[in-house]
């Protein structure tokens, strides 16, 4: 299911339940709303654009593609979440207000790919579902530590954060993960970010909260290695890529979509500058 289906399932669900709650016709107002207005908005209409190969660009977004830490669970494709519309729509913000050569599709790879190395810069999103093998996990070891950078984003609370460390601590077992302090290049790169503040998923639109699960407070938090170069960059309580995603939907509010924009742009000119 793509990005578009399971929002109206969550959103249709959270319909009946207040509903039910209210007992009356009111209730379905502000989701009913909602689906009116996403109903105008072509989620699956992006780009079908030739993919050429990566080394013809100065820069590639890639998303990493990763097995489920339980094939049985709803999210056993997680890492396909709000994918293909957030990257194409991020690359073109990209292409607007840079001068990034970028290319305009994204690129799908896994640990094992051969072609991983030819990509120095991954997303990865809905990590509190990742599982990496041993054998993908010394990949990805590897890759960071030969100058690749690793962006994830889109989990939250205690549950999702306990399964990402547990995956990401077979990648490194001894570095510690850090807060990243705003005074770090990497929020200077491109632009001057001055606030980290909680970019919300779609759901704020109709449950009021930017927040998900436990997940109450922002974290940007990093893995650096021994020079103090961030290899991985870890968005969590943070949803960039429903920001991105929907950076055409009136409702969604400016000031979330911005802020993303400049982070995802900052972290691909620090990428390729650190």
């Amino acid at each position: 299911m793509n990005s578009r289906g399971r929002f109206w399932g969550w959103l249709l669900g959270a319909a009946v339940v207040v509903s039910l709650l209210a007992g009356g016709t009111y209730a379905f107002q502000l989701p009913q709303r909602l689906l009116d207005i996403l109903s105008q908005a072509e989620d699956d209409d992006v780009p079908q654009l030739p993919v050429a190969p990566p080394d013809q660009f100065g820069y590639v977004f890639a998303r990493l593609a990763f097995a489920p830490s339980d094939p049985r669970a709803m999210r056993g494709h997680a890492w396909t979440t709000d994918y293909p519309k957030a990257d194409r729509q991020f690359l073109l913000g990209v292409l607007r207000y840079t001068r990034i050569q970028a290319r305009r599709q994204e690129q799908v790879v896994r640990p094992l790919d051969p072609k991983l190395f030819a990509l120095p810069f991954l997303y990865a999103v809905e990590v509190g579902y990742c599982y990496f093998s041993e054998e993908e996990a010394a990949r990805l070891r590897e890759y960071l530590e030969r100058g690749g950078f690793l962006v994830v984003d889109d989990f939250h609370g205690t549950r999702e954060w306990e399964n990402f460390e547990q995956q990401i601590r077979k990648v490194f077992p001894n570095r510690p993960i850090r807060e990243v302090e705003l005074s770090d290049p990497i929020f200077h790169s491109f632009y001057d970010i001055t606030e980290k503040i909680q970019v919300p998923g779609l759901q704020y639109l109709y449950t009021g909260r930017k927040y998900e699960q436990d997940g109450y407070e922002a974290h940007y938090r990093a893995i650096y290695d021994d020079k103090g170069r961030i290899m991985v960059m870890i968005n969590f309580n943070v949803d960039l890529g429903d920001a991105w995603e929907w950076a055409d939907l009136p409702e969604y509010a400016e000031v979330y979509t911005s802020t993303a924009y400049r982070l995802g742009v900052n972290y691909i000119v620090y990428s390729m500058t650190h």
